[in-house]
């Protein structure tokens, strides 16, 4: 049984809508104010690195070429200089951060999650495997290669973005991989309240059935934000709301007060011993399954466009048919 206690930090702020440079810096920024506060693992919202296209959610398709291609432009490619600042950042504090980002892959985007470890590694990268409405407009889809659950120097760790949680078998995944801590973030100040209600019944309730600490962080938009990507003030109560900033114990229970209604960082306490006892009462991998009844087949294979096949082998010349020389 493991003993130890994690403090954990959800980073709840705004990106730099300007640009990718400003908004690493204010993750630098987080991770040190997060590391001397004693946190050992660090999560920031979804594609936080440059920012979330919120464009998307409130202009038509018509309207996203400009905003759409200035995304581009800010993306993050894999490595960069802007992957490995983080990177740095982690293994100087010695924690281990949990990062969304829009990452350019030459001609597409994705919305992808990287875990960094304690040493500054790159212990995991993969993407969504499935943008949610508006966002299909945006990135591409991710594999199941990326449905993986990494060893970190704070436990096992696993990450699903956003509406991902509503795929129960890809939380299934993680959890047959005996996740001990979850990642979890949403872009945040989209939707209205509903979405923040939505979002703390999905935490809880995947704390309770894989049976894991969750740190989930949503994103922060400010007044000023908000009228710089639209005008209208009817469409801007979209771009509103629907924040929820959590750090979830394998009970079910708030390890701290969520935040919702402003920018800051939640730090809590992770007692690791409580893994054991809720899967001691239900362990939905373990002894609570019927895998002879219902189980997952995982197609783990990257998706690729293009496969080499080997050349066929020359065929040996007949006795009938001598060969041309």
């Amino acid at each position: 049984m493991r003993t130890d206690t994690i403090r954990a930090a959800a980073v709840q702020i705004a990106p730099d809508l300007t640009g990718r440079a400003g908004t690493v810096e204010r993750v630098l920024n987080a991770i040190a104010e997060a590391a001397d506060k004693g946190a050992r693992f660090i999560v920031f919202p979804e594609t936080f690195v440059p920012y979330y296209p919120y464009f998307s959610f409130v202009l038509p398709p018509v309207q996203q070429g400009a905003p759409h291609l200035e995304l581009y432009r800010e993306a993050v490619t894999i490595p960069s200089p802007e992957t490995r600042a983080v990177a740095e950042a982690a293994r100087t504090r010695g924690v281990v951060v949990v990062l969304g980002v829009n990452e350019r892959d030459h001609g597409s985007l994705y919305n992808t999650q990287l875990i960094f470890d304690a040493d500054g590694t790159l212990a995991l990268k993969r993407r969504k495997i499935t943008p949610t409405y508006h966002e299909r407009m945006v990135w591409g889809q991710g594999d199941g290669a990326g449905l993986k659950v990494v060893d970190t120097a704070v436990g096992r760790v696993g990450a699903l973005a956003c509406w991902e949680h509503y795929n129960p078998l890809a939380r299934y995944a993680l959890m047959a991989q005996h996740e001990e801590i979850h990642a979890a973030h949403f872009p945040g100040s989209l939707v209205g309240p509903v979405f923040g209600e939505q979002i703390e019944v999905t935490m809880r309730h995947h704390a309770l059935e894989a049976g894991c600490f969750v740190v989930n962080a949503t994103g922060w938009l400010t007044e000023e934000q908000i009228a710089s990507i639209h005008p209208d003030p009817a469409l801007q109560k979209g771009l509103r709301d629907g924040c929820m900033t959590c750090i979830v114990s394998p009970e079910g229970r708030h390890l701290a007060p969520p935040l919702t209604d402003r920018e800051g960082i939640l730090i809590a306490d992770m007692d690791m011993r409580l893994i054991t006892k809720r899967k001691r009462m239900m362990d939905s991998v373990g002894h609570y399954a019927r895998p002879e009844l219902l189980h997952l087949v995982h197609d783990t294979r990257p998706a690729q466009p293009r496969h080499e096949a080997p050349a066929p082998e020359a065929a040996a010349p007949s006795e009938e048919e001598p060969a041309d020389v």
